[in-house]
Protein backbone atom coordinates (compact mmCIF):
# COMPACT_ATOMS: atom_id res chain seq x y z
CA UNK A 1 0.00 0.00 0.00
CA UNK A 2 1.11 3.21 -0.92
CA UNK A 3 1.12 6.52 1.86
CA UNK A 4 0.62 9.08 -0.34
CA UNK A 5 1.82 12.37 1.01
CA UNK A 6 1.93 14.32 -2.37
CA UNK A 7 -0.63 13.74 -5.72
CA UNK A 8 -1.19 15.58 -8.45
CA UNK A 9 -4.33 15.72 -10.24
CA UNK A 10 -5.04 16.47 -14.14
CA UNK A 11 -8.87 17.10 -14.79
CA UNK A 12 -10.17 16.55 -17.95
CA UNK A 13 -13.70 18.08 -18.45
CA UNK A 14 -16.47 17.07 -21.04
CA UNK A 15 -17.63 19.49 -23.37
CA UNK A 16 -18.27 22.49 -20.94
CA UNK A 17 -17.55 26.28 -22.29
CA UNK A 18 -16.97 27.93 -18.31
CA UNK A 19 -13.51 28.75 -17.95
CA UNK A 20 -11.50 27.20 -15.38
CA UNK A 21 -11.92 28.82 -12.45
CA UNK A 22 -15.44 27.47 -12.01
CA UNK A 23 -14.07 24.17 -11.17
CA UNK A 24 -11.55 25.75 -8.74
CA UNK A 25 -14.86 27.22 -7.12
CA UNK A 26 -16.73 24.40 -6.88
CA UNK A 27 -13.87 22.41 -5.62
CA UNK A 28 -13.65 24.82 -2.71
CA UNK A 29 -16.97 25.45 -1.93
CA UNK A 30 -17.58 21.84 -2.04
CA UNK A 31 -14.62 20.47 -0.20
CA UNK A 32 -15.62 22.54 2.48
CA UNK A 33 -19.13 21.05 2.57
CA UNK A 34 -17.57 17.36 2.61
CA UNK A 35 -14.85 18.40 5.50
CA UNK A 36 -17.75 19.94 7.62
CA UNK A 37 -19.24 16.88 7.39
CA UNK A 38 -17.34 14.10 7.47
CA UNK A 39 -14.72 15.72 9.97
CA UNK A 40 -11.60 16.24 7.80
CA UNK A 41 -9.31 19.26 7.36
CA UNK A 42 -9.03 21.22 3.57
CA UNK A 43 -7.56 24.23 2.41
CA UNK A 44 -7.01 25.05 -1.60
CA UNK A 45 -3.47 26.61 -1.84
CA UNK A 46 -1.48 28.47 -4.62
CA UNK A 47 -1.84 27.05 -7.85
CA UNK A 48 0.80 24.16 -8.88
CA UNK A 49 4.04 24.83 -10.80
CA UNK A 50 3.55 24.75 -14.31
CA UNK A 51 -0.29 24.75 -14.78
CA UNK A 52 -1.91 26.54 -16.80
CA UNK A 53 -5.06 26.13 -14.60
CA UNK A 54 -4.91 24.72 -11.02
CA UNK A 55 -5.29 25.23 -7.38
CA UNK A 56 -3.26 23.44 -4.87
CA UNK A 57 -4.83 21.64 -1.56
CA UNK A 58 -3.71 20.82 1.79
CA UNK A 59 -5.61 18.37 3.45
CA UNK A 60 -5.90 16.35 7.09
CA UNK A 61 -7.44 13.05 6.94
CA UNK A 62 -7.42 9.85 7.62
CA UNK A 63 -4.64 10.09 10.39
CA UNK A 64 -2.72 12.05 7.46
CA UNK A 65 -1.50 14.90 6.01
CA UNK A 66 -1.75 15.40 2.17
CA UNK A 67 -0.70 17.59 -0.35
CA UNK A 68 -2.22 17.91 -3.52
CA UNK A 69 -2.10 19.85 -6.91
CA UNK A 70 -5.08 19.86 -8.91
CA UNK A 71 -5.17 21.03 -12.47
CA UNK A 72 -7.97 21.03 -15.20
CA UNK A 73 -6.74 20.77 -18.83
CA UNK A 74 -8.10 23.03 -20.95
CA UNK A 75 -10.10 22.53 -23.99
CA UNK A 76 -13.04 25.16 -23.30
CA UNK A 77 -11.71 27.45 -26.44
CA UNK A 78 -12.28 24.80 -28.37
CA UNK A 79 -16.05 24.12 -27.26
CA UNK A 80 -17.00 27.86 -27.44
CA UNK A 81 -15.83 28.02 -30.90
CA UNK A 82 -18.26 24.71 -31.34
CA UNK A 83 -21.00 26.17 -29.86
CA UNK A 84 -20.56 29.77 -32.22
CA UNK A 85 -22.72 28.64 -34.89
CA UNK A 86 -25.70 30.58 -35.68
CA UNK A 87 -29.07 29.05 -36.05
CA UNK A 88 -29.55 27.74 -39.98
CA UNK A 89 -25.64 25.76 -38.59
CA UNK A 90 -27.35 24.66 -35.58
CA UNK A 91 -30.59 22.97 -37.38
CA UNK A 92 -28.41 21.49 -39.87
CA UNK A 93 -26.31 20.16 -37.38
CA UNK A 94 -29.26 18.36 -36.08
CA UNK A 95 -29.99 16.98 -39.46
CA UNK A 96 -26.64 15.56 -40.22
CA UNK A 97 -26.35 14.08 -36.06
CA UNK A 98 -29.57 12.80 -36.48
CA UNK A 99 -28.89 11.08 -39.87
CA UNK A 100 -25.34 9.43 -38.40
CA UNK A 101 -26.96 8.01 -35.59
CA UNK A 102 -30.20 6.51 -36.67
CA UNK A 103 -28.17 5.62 -40.66
CA UNK A 104 -25.67 3.56 -38.72
CA UNK A 105 -27.87 2.35 -36.45
CA UNK A 106 -26.27 3.54 -33.38
CA UNK A 107 -29.07 5.61 -31.55
CA UNK A 108 -30.98 1.95 -31.64
CA UNK A 109 -28.44 -0.04 -29.77
CA UNK A 110 -27.33 2.58 -27.30
CA UNK A 111 -31.39 2.62 -26.49
CA UNK A 112 -30.37 -1.19 -25.57
CA UNK A 113 -28.28 0.79 -22.54
CA UNK A 114 -29.33 3.06 -20.45
CA UNK A 115 -32.58 5.03 -20.65
CA UNK A 116 -31.86 8.29 -19.96
CA UNK A 117 -29.10 9.58 -21.80
CA UNK A 118 -30.56 8.37 -24.63
CA UNK A 119 -33.68 10.57 -23.66
CA UNK A 120 -30.81 13.28 -22.89
CA UNK A 121 -29.84 13.00 -26.67
CA UNK A 122 -33.02 13.00 -28.70
CA UNK A 123 -34.41 15.75 -25.91
CA UNK A 124 -32.40 18.85 -27.99
CA UNK A 125 -33.86 17.44 -31.00
CA UNK A 126 -37.34 17.59 -29.61
CA UNK A 127 -37.13 20.75 -28.28
CA UNK A 128 -35.59 22.25 -31.15
CA UNK A 129 -37.75 20.93 -33.68
CA UNK A 130 -40.71 22.46 -31.25
CA UNK A 131 -39.24 25.69 -31.47
CA UNK A 132 -38.92 25.74 -35.04
CA UNK A 133 -42.44 24.28 -35.53
CA UNK A 134 -43.44 27.18 -32.73
CA UNK A 135 -41.03 29.94 -34.94
CA UNK A 136 -42.96 29.24 -38.12
CA UNK A 137 -46.66 29.29 -36.86
CA UNK A 138 -45.24 32.93 -35.50
CA UNK A 139 -44.32 33.55 -38.97
CA UNK A 140 -47.28 32.64 -40.95
CA UNK A 141 -49.63 34.46 -38.21
CA UNK A 142 -47.21 37.52 -38.78
CA UNK A 143 -46.84 37.26 -42.38
CA UNK A 144 -50.71 37.04 -42.67
CA UNK A 145 -51.10 39.65 -40.36
CA UNK A 146 -48.26 41.98 -42.46
CA UNK A 147 -50.49 41.06 -45.95
CA UNK A 148 -54.23 41.69 -44.79
CA UNK A 149 -52.74 45.11 -43.20
CA UNK A 150 -51.10 46.08 -46.73
CA UNK A 151 -53.94 45.17 -48.43
CA UNK A 152 -56.36 47.49 -46.22
CA UNK A 153 -53.91 50.23 -46.33
CA UNK A 154 -53.62 49.73 -50.02
CA UNK A 155 -57.27 49.81 -50.24
CA UNK A 156 -58.13 52.56 -47.84
CA UNK A 157 -55.32 54.91 -49.73
CA UNK A 158 -57.18 54.00 -53.39
CA UNK A 159 -53.88 53.16 -54.86
CA UNK A 160 -54.10 52.86 -58.62
CA UNK A 161 -51.65 49.43 -59.14
CA UNK A 162 -52.54 46.61 -61.10
CA UNK A 163 -53.76 43.49 -58.91
CA UNK A 164 -51.15 41.15 -59.95
CA UNK A 165 -48.30 43.69 -59.28
CA UNK A 166 -50.53 44.86 -56.16
CA UNK A 167 -50.55 41.16 -55.12
CA UNK A 168 -46.78 39.88 -55.84
CA UNK A 169 -45.62 42.98 -53.39
CA UNK A 170 -47.85 42.31 -50.79
CA UNK A 171 -46.89 38.63 -51.04
CA UNK A 172 -43.02 39.64 -50.63
CA UNK A 173 -42.99 42.01 -48.11
CA UNK A 174 -45.75 39.39 -45.99
CA UNK A 175 -42.72 36.46 -47.05
CA UNK A 176 -40.22 39.03 -45.62
CA UNK A 177 -41.70 39.75 -42.01
CA UNK A 178 -42.40 35.90 -41.38
CA UNK A 179 -39.79 35.14 -42.45
CA UNK A 180 -37.63 37.88 -40.34
CA UNK A 181 -39.94 37.23 -37.23
CA UNK A 182 -38.87 33.40 -37.89
CA UNK A 183 -35.28 34.02 -37.52
CA UNK A 184 -35.98 36.23 -34.40
CA UNK A 185 -37.98 33.94 -32.52
CA UNK A 186 -35.04 30.88 -32.87
CA UNK A 187 -32.05 33.76 -32.29
CA UNK A 188 -34.53 34.40 -29.57
CA UNK A 189 -34.33 30.84 -28.01
CA UNK A 190 -30.54 29.82 -29.11
CA UNK A 191 -29.62 33.17 -26.99
CA UNK A 192 -31.39 32.28 -23.94
CA UNK A 193 -31.63 28.30 -24.21
CA UNK A 194 -33.19 27.89 -20.69
CA UNK A 195 -34.11 24.54 -21.29
CA UNK A 196 -30.23 23.73 -23.08
CA UNK A 197 -31.12 22.07 -25.72
CA UNK A 198 -29.15 24.17 -27.61
CA UNK A 199 -25.96 23.61 -25.93
CA UNK A 200 -26.59 19.83 -25.94
CA UNK A 201 -27.34 19.77 -29.66
CA UNK A 202 -23.88 21.28 -30.32
CA UNK A 203 -22.28 18.68 -27.78
CA UNK A 204 -23.56 15.48 -29.53
CA UNK A 205 -22.73 17.19 -32.95
CA UNK A 206 -19.48 17.86 -32.30
CA UNK A 207 -18.62 14.15 -31.21
CA UNK A 208 -20.44 13.10 -33.99
CA UNK A 209 -19.64 15.05 -37.01
CA UNK A 210 -16.58 12.92 -37.75
CA UNK A 211 -18.94 9.22 -36.87
CA UNK A 212 -16.85 8.94 -34.29
CA UNK A 213 -13.49 9.96 -34.92
CA UNK A 214 -11.49 12.92 -32.92
CA UNK A 215 -11.63 16.27 -34.55
CA UNK A 216 -8.26 17.46 -35.78
CA UNK A 217 -8.55 20.06 -33.14
CA UNK A 218 -9.24 18.08 -30.43
CA UNK A 219 -6.50 15.77 -31.33
CA UNK A 220 -3.75 18.46 -31.74
CA UNK A 221 -5.00 19.17 -27.70
CA UNK A 222 -4.80 15.91 -26.37
CA UNK A 223 -1.63 15.44 -27.49
CA UNK A 224 -0.54 18.81 -25.44
CA UNK A 225 -2.46 17.00 -22.76
CA UNK A 226 -0.23 14.00 -22.86
CA UNK A 227 3.15 16.36 -23.24
CA UNK A 228 1.40 17.85 -20.14
CA UNK A 229 1.07 14.80 -18.32
CA UNK A 230 4.59 13.53 -19.05
CA UNK A 231 6.20 16.30 -17.28
CA UNK A 232 4.04 15.71 -13.95
CA UNK A 233 5.28 12.29 -14.08
CA UNK A 234 8.76 13.48 -14.04
CA UNK A 235 8.16 14.99 -10.39
CA UNK A 236 8.62 14.28 -7.40
CA UNK A 237 5.18 13.00 -6.25
CA UNK A 238 3.51 9.93 -4.51
CA UNK A 239 0.26 9.58 -7.63
CA UNK A 240 -0.40 10.88 -10.34
CA UNK A 241 -4.51 10.22 -11.00
CA UNK A 242 -5.85 11.94 -14.36
CA UNK A 243 -9.32 12.11 -14.04
CA UNK A 244 -12.20 12.26 -16.67
CA UNK A 245 -15.40 13.78 -16.89
CA UNK A 246 -18.12 13.36 -18.90
CA UNK A 247 -17.44 13.43 -22.57
CA UNK A 248 -13.59 13.99 -20.82
CA UNK A 249 -14.03 10.32 -19.64
CA UNK A 250 -13.21 8.48 -23.38
CA UNK A 251 -10.76 11.81 -24.24
CA UNK A 252 -8.55 10.70 -20.53
CA UNK A 253 -8.58 7.06 -21.43
CA UNK A 254 -7.22 7.71 -25.31
CA UNK A 255 -4.87 10.26 -23.71
CA UNK A 256 -3.29 7.77 -21.03
CA UNK A 257 -2.97 4.79 -24.02
CA UNK A 258 -0.82 7.40 -25.90
CA UNK A 259 1.50 8.04 -23.43
CA UNK A 260 1.43 4.30 -22.42
CA UNK A 261 2.18 3.03 -26.10
CA UNK A 262 4.68 5.79 -26.57
CA UNK A 263 6.69 4.31 -23.30
CA UNK A 264 6.29 7.99 -21.71
CA UNK A 265 5.24 6.51 -18.28
CA UNK A 266 7.98 5.43 -16.27
CA UNK A 267 8.05 2.43 -14.32
CA UNK A 268 9.90 3.82 -11.39
CA UNK A 269 7.92 6.86 -11.27
CA UNK A 270 4.63 7.68 -9.14
CA UNK A 271 1.13 5.63 -9.38
CA UNK A 272 -0.55 6.50 -12.07
CA UNK A 273 -4.34 6.13 -11.51
CA UNK A 274 -7.34 6.92 -13.56
CA UNK A 275 -11.09 7.57 -12.48
CA UNK A 276 -13.53 8.47 -14.55
CA UNK A 277 -16.88 10.22 -14.40
CA UNK A 278 -20.37 10.01 -15.50
CA UNK A 279 -19.20 8.84 -18.86
CA UNK A 280 -20.75 8.91 -22.38
CA UNK A 281 -18.34 6.35 -24.18
CA UNK A 282 -20.89 4.70 -26.11
CA UNK A 283 -21.87 8.15 -28.14
CA UNK A 284 -18.75 7.91 -29.63
CA UNK A 285 -17.43 3.85 -29.28
CA UNK A 286 -20.93 2.81 -31.40
CA UNK A 287 -19.71 4.67 -33.94
CA UNK A 288 -18.23 3.43 -37.12
CA UNK A 289 -15.32 5.52 -37.30
CA UNK A 290 -14.76 5.40 -33.40
CA UNK A 291 -11.46 3.17 -34.03
CA UNK A 292 -9.01 4.78 -32.26
CA UNK A 293 -11.28 5.25 -29.53
CA UNK A 294 -12.17 1.43 -29.68
CA UNK A 295 -8.84 0.27 -29.24
CA UNK A 296 -7.69 2.49 -26.56
CA UNK A 297 -10.41 1.07 -24.37
CA UNK A 298 -9.51 -2.02 -25.54
CA UNK A 299 -5.93 -1.27 -24.49
CA UNK A 300 -6.01 0.56 -21.18
CA UNK A 301 -8.74 -2.35 -20.18
CA UNK A 302 -5.42 -4.38 -20.11
CA UNK A 303 -3.04 -2.45 -18.64
CA UNK A 304 -1.81 -3.04 -15.15
CA UNK A 305 -3.26 0.84 -13.76
CA UNK A 306 -6.04 1.15 -11.38
CA UNK A 307 -8.79 2.33 -13.37
CA UNK A 308 -11.96 3.36 -11.15
CA UNK A 309 -15.45 4.31 -13.21
CA UNK A 310 -18.36 5.83 -11.22
CA UNK A 311 -21.39 6.64 -12.70
CA UNK A 312 -24.82 6.73 -11.17
CA UNK A 313 -28.39 5.38 -11.82
CA UNK A 314 -29.69 9.01 -10.89
CA UNK A 315 -27.03 11.02 -13.39
CA UNK A 316 -29.92 10.92 -16.73
CA UNK A 317 -26.49 12.64 -19.03
CA UNK A 318 -24.51 9.65 -18.01
CA UNK A 319 -24.45 5.70 -18.94
CA UNK A 320 -25.02 4.60 -15.65
CA UNK A 321 -22.62 1.23 -14.29
CA UNK A 322 -22.43 0.65 -18.14
CA UNK A 323 -19.15 -0.76 -18.36
CA UNK A 324 -17.73 1.35 -21.07
CA UNK A 325 -15.12 -1.39 -22.46
CA UNK A 326 -17.45 -4.37 -22.19
CA UNK A 327 -20.87 -2.33 -23.78
CA UNK A 328 -18.22 -1.78 -26.83
CA UNK A 329 -17.70 -5.09 -27.18
CA UNK A 330 -13.94 -4.62 -27.36
CA UNK A 331 -13.03 -6.30 -24.32
CA UNK A 332 -9.78 -8.29 -24.57
CA UNK A 333 -9.21 -11.41 -22.88
CA UNK A 334 -7.30 -9.83 -19.77
CA UNK A 335 -9.08 -7.77 -19.55
CA UNK A 336 -8.38 -6.14 -15.94
CA UNK A 337 -10.58 -2.77 -15.92
CA UNK A 338 -12.28 -0.88 -15.13
CA UNK A 339 -13.87 -1.33 -11.66
CA UNK A 340 -17.69 -0.22 -12.26
CA UNK A 341 -19.29 1.50 -9.48
CA UNK A 342 -21.79 3.65 -8.20
CA UNK A 343 -21.94 6.84 -6.58
CA UNK A 344 -25.30 5.73 -5.70
CA UNK A 345 -26.86 8.98 -5.12
CA UNK A 346 -30.47 7.79 -3.45
CA UNK A 347 -27.87 6.16 -0.85
CA UNK A 348 -25.07 8.89 -0.45
CA UNK A 349 -27.44 11.95 -0.73
CA UNK A 350 -30.11 12.88 2.53
CA UNK A 351 -33.59 13.02 1.23
CA UNK A 352 -33.81 16.52 1.09
CA UNK A 353 -30.16 16.73 -1.29
CA UNK A 354 -32.24 14.21 -3.76
CA UNK A 355 -35.28 16.45 -3.56
CA UNK A 356 -33.54 19.90 -4.16
CA UNK A 357 -31.48 18.13 -6.77
CA UNK A 358 -34.55 16.40 -8.62
CA UNK A 359 -34.68 18.43 -11.50
CA UNK A 360 -31.77 19.88 -11.97
CA UNK A 361 -30.20 17.61 -14.39
CA UNK A 362 -26.84 19.22 -14.81
CA UNK A 363 -26.02 19.41 -11.72
CA UNK A 364 -26.62 16.02 -10.85
CA UNK A 365 -24.27 15.14 -13.33
CA UNK A 366 -21.49 17.28 -11.52
CA UNK A 367 -22.42 15.61 -8.09
CA UNK A 368 -19.35 13.21 -8.89
CA UNK A 369 -17.34 16.68 -8.18
CA UNK A 370 -19.30 17.75 -5.39
CA UNK A 371 -19.86 16.57 -1.23
CA UNK A 372 -22.09 13.94 -0.20
CA UNK A 373 -24.49 14.47 3.00
CA UNK A 374 -24.72 10.63 3.73
CA UNK A 375 -21.95 8.93 2.87
CA UNK A 376 -21.29 5.39 4.28
CA UNK A 377 -18.40 5.54 7.15
CA UNK A 378 -16.42 3.10 5.24
CA UNK A 379 -12.99 3.63 3.61
CA UNK A 380 -14.33 2.87 0.01
CA UNK A 381 -17.08 5.20 -0.65
CA UNK A 382 -16.63 7.25 -3.36
CA UNK A 383 -15.78 10.50 -2.25
CA UNK A 384 -13.89 13.21 -4.62
CA UNK A 385 -11.94 14.64 -2.26
CA UNK A 386 -10.91 11.90 0.02
CA UNK A 387 -10.16 10.53 -3.60
CA UNK A 388 -8.09 13.55 -4.70
CA UNK A 389 -7.00 14.68 -1.56
CA UNK A 390 -6.34 11.66 0.98
CA UNK A 391 -3.28 9.34 1.59
CA UNK A 392 -4.06 6.77 0.03
CA UNK A 393 -3.93 6.03 -4.01
CA UNK A 394 -6.73 5.36 -6.29
CA UNK A 395 -5.75 1.57 -6.45
CA UNK A 396 -5.28 1.06 -2.84
CA UNK A 397 -8.93 3.05 -1.72
CA UNK A 398 -10.88 0.73 -3.69
CA UNK A 399 -8.68 -2.51 -3.53
CA UNK A 400 -11.35 -4.45 -1.47
CA UNK A 401 -14.13 -2.70 -3.21
CA UNK A 402 -16.39 -5.17 -5.69
CA UNK A 403 -17.92 -4.00 -8.66
CA UNK A 404 -22.05 -3.17 -8.88
CA UNK A 405 -23.54 -5.89 -9.19
CA UNK A 406 -26.13 -4.38 -11.70
CA UNK A 407 -23.39 -3.08 -13.91
CA UNK A 408 -24.33 -3.96 -17.73
CA UNK A 409 -21.44 -5.93 -19.65
CA UNK A 410 -23.41 -7.05 -22.82
CA UNK A 411 -21.24 -6.33 -25.66
CA UNK A 412 -24.47 -4.50 -27.93
CA UNK A 413 -21.92 -2.72 -30.13
CA UNK A 414 -22.51 -2.87 -33.69
CA UNK A 415 -19.16 -1.62 -34.92
CA UNK A 416 -16.41 -3.64 -32.89
CA UNK A 417 -12.94 -3.01 -34.85
CA UNK A 418 -10.38 -1.08 -33.74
Amino acid sequence: MTQVTRRHVLYIPGFDPVPPRAYRERYRREAAVQARLSGFEIATAKAPTGARFGWGVDAVMEGATVSAELEVLYWADIVRTRMAGGVLATYGALARTAWIYIGTGALFRLMRLRKGPVIAALYPVVVLLGQLLLAMVLAVLVGVGIGIGLWRVADAMGLAMPAQGALTVMFALALAGGGFTMWLVLRWCARRDALFAWYLMKDYAFSSRLYGAYPPEQEARMAEFAARIAEVLRRDVDEVLIVGHSSGAYIAVSVLADLIRAGRVPGDGPVVSLLTLGHVVPMVSFLPAARRLRADLSFMAAQDIAWVDVTAPGDGCAFALCDPVAVSGVAPDDKKGPLVISAAFTQTLSAACQRALKWRLFELHFQYLNAFDNLPDTRDAYDYFRVTAGPLTLGDRFATRAPSASRIETPVNRFTDT
